[in-house]
This record gives structure tokens, sequence and C-alpha cells, in this order.
């Protein structure tokens, strides 16, 4: 087992930085402020000083814009505002998201009606465009909210990192199944109460505590190596379930973009819960079928490899600490 986690663990210290920049979502917002007419916002990433990616919206036809858009670049990222307008507004036309074709990128659509229902939708390289609904369906509000769920935490590399070191820490088994479901029960429950607003957590410190608290469990491994008891050995379900509360605050910074659809946010709330758990299952099967290859193919490893993985990803949590810790106004 320590084999392949020696593999998990360098290769996610490599690509750690790669997901960071590649799989940033474009965001679109459309809010009907009159039958005719909406507020636009267009997010896209950027790529260096003054520079942006090469995607463009295209409304359906028959819309003008009512205002010049106004466009600015900040934090990597250019934004731009303008309103445009069409008759009848925009249901039942095709918008579309031009170049997106050639890109790695997705591109999260929220569209704000008079009545304040929501349609949210996922353009992504193979699908460049969608129709404007009348209202928001509620098969359609779940397929998008687990894809939701199901992409941020499969780019999330800090979650899958922690997620990681509790296998390491647990062994697998019936220890591993109880710590991750301590864990799934503590994020979802701050997970809804920060996306229902009962909780106001700024999103800089969270996202610092949460990669302070992947190298706790790495050092903590270390200690576990070492033969040295701690609460981390004797309970880590309990670790699993006190982490996993700021790690569901997290959670909810990604589900904010996208808001909850008028009249279906429990369905929203909870198959975005749902995708975040198959997220989950699904990096831990890939690590224990890793697991099982590996043990079937016998690759050598020195004794010391076994604390390549702590290390590893305890130095990729320590920059995250600096780097966001420097974030901080």
């Amino acid at each position: 087992m320590k084999r392949t986690l020696v593999l998990f663990a360098v290769l996610g210290a490599f690509v750690s930085e790669l997901f960071a920049h590649e799989v940033r979502p474009a965001y679109l917002e459309l809010r009907q402020t009159t039958p005719d007419i909406y507020e636009a916002f267009w997010k896209v990433p950027g790529q260096g000083e003054n520079m942006r990616l090469g995607i463009y919206v295209e409304l359906p036809a028959g819309t003008t814009n009512v205002t010049v858009p106004r466009a600015s670049m900040a934090n990597n990222a250019f934004t731009e505002r303008w309103a445009v307008k069409r008759p009848g507004g925009l249901t039942g036309g095709t918008v579309r998201v031009a170049g997106l074709t050639a890109t790695m990128t997705d591109v999260l659509v929220r569209i704000e009606r008079l009545d304040g229902s929501t349609q949210v939708t996922r353009l992504t390289p193979s699908a460049p465009s969608f129709v404007v609904e009348g209202a928001p369906r509620a098969l359609e509000v779940a397929r998008t909210y687990a894809v939701l769920g199901v992409e941020h935490i499969l780019t999330g590399i800090d979650h899958l990192l922690f997620v990681l070191a509790l296998l390491i820490i647990t062994g697998g088994g019936r220890k591993l199944v109880k710590t991750v479901t301590a864990f799934t029960i503590s994020h979802s429950l701050t997970l809804a109460a920060a996306t229902l607003g009962f909780v106001h957590v700024p999103q800089r410190p969270v996202e610092a505590v949460i990669a302070l608290s992947i190298v706790f469990v790495a050092a903590e491994i270390l200690r576990i190596q070492r033969g040295l008891e701690s609460i981390t050995s004797r309970a880590p379900w309990l670790v699993a379930f006190t982490f996993g509360l700021m790690h569901g605050l997290g959670f909810a910074g990604g589900l904010s973009e996208a808001g909850l659809p008028a009249g279906h946010v429990p369905t929203a709330l909870l198959f975005f819960s749902g995708g975040v758990e198959a997220g989950h299952f699904m990096f831990i099967g890939v690590v224990l079928a890793s697991i099982a290859l590996v043990k079937r193919i016998r690759i050598p490893f020195p004794r010391w490899a076994g604390i390549i993985p702590p290390y590893a990803i305890g130095s990729v949590a320590m920059f995250w600490v600096i780097q966001r810790i420097a974030l901080l106004e």
C-alpha cells in the first residue's frame, strides 16, 4: 500500500499547481431587471498580465446592448459588465460561448429571472451552448448540481490530499469507512449552514485553515510511523469530523457563485452534496484499485520510501498555507 501512496503523493505535488490554473471556470451571470432587459456579468480566467482566455459570449439573435461593456482586469481575471435587451426576454434563445471548444475551461452560467427563480447551467468544450428555459426543472437542477459537486471535489486538490492522508492513517477497511463517514457528516452540516446563510465566514481564512489541516494530518502520519500515540491514531474519525466542519465551508465557497435556484433549494443542496461524496468515493476507489495493481506488479521500493507521502503532502500544504495567508487582507 505504501508503494502506491508514494506515487500518488509525488504525483499530487507536481499536478497541484497545474490543476489550480487549468480548471478555473469562467462565469456568466444574466440578471433580468425588466421583461426585456438583463444585466450581464462575464468573468474569464486571465493568462498573465493584461491577457485573458479567448472565449466570448454570444447571446440569442435579436439581443442588443443597452450599455457599453465596462471591462477590468484584476486578480488574474478579466471581468465585463453591461446591459442587454431582447424583446420578450431570452427565454427560448440559445446562449453560446465562442472559442470554448478550443480550451480546457468550463463555464458556469446563472440566469436570474424577475420572479426570483434561476437557471444554472454548466457549459463545457464539448457542449458550449444551451437554450434558456422559461422555468427551471427539478431534474435539470439535480443533474447540474450533482455534476458541480463532483467537479468541485475532483478539481479540489487540497480536499483530495486531506482524504489521501486519512486513507494512509487508517490503512483502509472499516476504520476508513468510519472516518470518511464522519468527514461526510461534518462537512455536510457546515455546507448547508453556510449556503443557506446561517453561517457567514470569509472564504480566504477558510482556505488557509483547510491547508493547515492538511499539514496537521501529514505530521500525524509521521508520528504514527514512529510508533507515537496520538488522538489521530486512536480516533481518526474525530479528527476527520473536526476538520470536516472547515472543509464544508470551503465546499460552500464553490457553491456560492452558482447560488441556489428558487423553488429547488433542497434539491440543489442535496445533489451538490451527493456529487461531492461521489467524487470522494471515485478518488478513494482509484487509490485502492491502484494499490491492488501495484501489489500484483510488486514494484520495489526502499524502506525509507514510506516517509515520502507525508512529506510530499505536508510540503504542498504548507506552501498553500503561506500562499493563502499572504493573500489575507
